[in-house]
C-alpha cells in the first residue's frame, strides 16, 4: 500500500508539472518557469522525488535514513502548502478564491490537497521510525530557503526580474510579521509530525 501511494504521488505530480510546460498543445517553457516560482510547485516536486526514492528503496527492501528524512522534509513542505491555503490565504484573500483553487483544475486540487494528504498518510501511518528533535528541524529547511528566495526576488531583485508579491506576504508592509508567522507555523507542523512519528 505504501509503495503504491508513493508511486501515485510521484506520477501525479510529475504529470501535472509537465502539463505546466504546455499550453494549447504547444511547448511553453516560460509557463513552467513561472509555475516553479511558487512554493506549491517546488514543495510538490520535492515530495514527489522523495516518494519515488522511498518506493524504489522499499521495493529493494531497505529504505536508508537519508531517504526517510527526505520524505519527511517533502511531507512537511506540502503540509505547509496545504495549511497556508486554508489558514492564511483563505482569511486574507477570501473563501471563494480557495473554493475556486480546489475545484478549478486537477493541478490545484492535487497539489494543494490530495498530494499533501497522501504524503501525510504514507509517512505517518506506514513509515514510522521515531523522530528526534534535531531531525524534526530539518522539515523547516524548504520554507526557510524559499523564504530567503522569495524576499530577495520580491524586494531586492532588479525591477525587470522582480517577482510580484503573489502570496501577499508584504501586504501593508508586514513582510517581517508574515515571515515570522510562516516559520512559527512550519515549526508547529514539524513538531506535530514528530509527535505522530513517536506515538
Amino acid at each position: 500500500m505504501d509503495i503504491m501511494i508513493n508511486l501515485l504521488v510521484f506520477l501525479a505530480v510529475f504529470a501535472l508539472t509537465a502539463g505546466f510546460s504546455r499550453k494549447g498543445g504547444e511547448w511553453t517553457p516560460e509557463r513552467l518557469r513561472k509555475a516553479l516560482c511558487f512554493f506549491t510547485c517546488q514543495s510538490n516536486l520535492l515530495c514527489a522525488v522523495s516518494c519515488l526514492l522511498t518506493a524504489v528503496f522499499s521495493i529493494s527492501g531497505n529504505v536508508p535514513e537519508w531517504v526517510w528524512l527526505l520524505k519527511y522534509t517533502g511531507t512537511a513542505a506540502v503540509t505547509v502548502t496545504m495549511l497556508t491555503v486554508f489558514l492564511f490565504l483563505a482569511p486574507s484573500v477570501g473563501q471563494d478564491w480557495v473554493k475556486k483553487l480546489l475545484t478549478g483544475s486537477a493541478a490545484d486540487l492535487f497539489m494543494h490537497l490530495l498530494v499533501p494528504v497522501a504524503a501525510l498518510v504514507s509517512f505517518c501511518v506506514f513509515e514510522k521510525r521515531g523522530m528526534r528533535f534535531l531531525q524534526a528541524l530539518a522539515g523547516m529547511l524548504p520554507v526557510l530557503l524559499y523564504g530567503i528566495l522569495y524576499i530577495r526576488k520580491t524586494q531586492f531583485s532588479p525591477e525587470s526580474k522582480r517577482w510580484e508579491d503573489f502570496y501577499g506576504f508584504n501586504r501593508n508592509g508586514k513582510l517581517a510579521v508574515s515571515a515570522a508567522g510562516m516559520l512559527a507555523g512550519t515549526f508547529l507542523v514539524c513538531m506535530a509530525l514528530m509527535a505522530l512519528q513517536n506515538r
